[in-house]
């Protein structure tokens, strides 16, 4: 598939890049996808939830009443989960949600998330660029040249840029991220991906 490449103006430059058809033209496998956002998620989470248990809680461990003859339950620790003020029974404890993942399994669901975003029309590539400073009003400027100010953005550019990465940090719909750091999970969060034109030889080369 051929697109246009276009400037920072939102022009086209004459220039037209073709998508590799092995990276951006497979069939979209929607169970890689599931499984690398999952872990994706999955290694978001802390882990660090925790409640009381039993040995964990203040209170007597008397027996509250004799076993037999009173007529009503059997009765142990004031501490127990069934008293309020008591513990949490199987409550949660701190541990590790992630997982792992086979290395193809990973690169086969960022190329079906791309190839997604082909089929939907949703990427831009752009001239390769930076800017002088990071600049909030620059980035924003760019978004409006690209109509895409109102949309979340993802732009892949070729390494880490400061100028680019703190320009784009202050607004909440777009992101920026390297191209062999980017992931399943951001590409199908934003609505549109700008692929920086250098970039795209370092996403073939990660994914294949």
């Amino acid at each position: 598939m051929e697109l246009a490449v276009l400037n920072i103006n939102g022009a086209e430059t004459g220039k037209k890049v073709t998508l590799s058809a092995d990276t951006f033209g497979i069939e979209p496998n929607n169970h890689a996808i599931y499984l690398d956002v999952k872990q994706y998620l999955a290694n978001q989470r802390q882990g660090t939830h925790k409640a009381k248990e039993k040995s964990e809680v203040s209170g007597s461990t008397k027996k509250l009443h004799r076993q037999k003859g009173t007529g009503g339950s059997r009765k142990g620790s004031i501490k127990s989960g069934t008293f309020v003020g008591g513990a949490r029974i199987h409550g949660p404890r701190p541990r590790d949600y992630s997982f792992k993942l086979n290395k193809k399994l990973k690169q086969l669901a960022r190329k079906s998330a791309f190839a997604y975003k082909v089929k939907e029309n949703n990427i831009t590539v752009l001239e390769s660029f930076s800017f002088d400073a990071p600049k909030t009003k620059q980035y924003i400027s760019l978004l409006n040249n690209l109509k895409l100010a109102n949309e979340k953005v993802l732009m892949i550019i070729p390494e880490y840029n400061d100028s680019i990465y703190r320009s784009s940090r202050n607004l909440p719909k777009a992101k920026v991220v390297a191209a062999k750091d980017v992931n399943t999970f951001e590409i199908l969060h934003a609505n549109k991906v700008i692929l920086l034109e250098n970039s795209l030889p370092i996403i073939v080369e990660t994914l294949n």
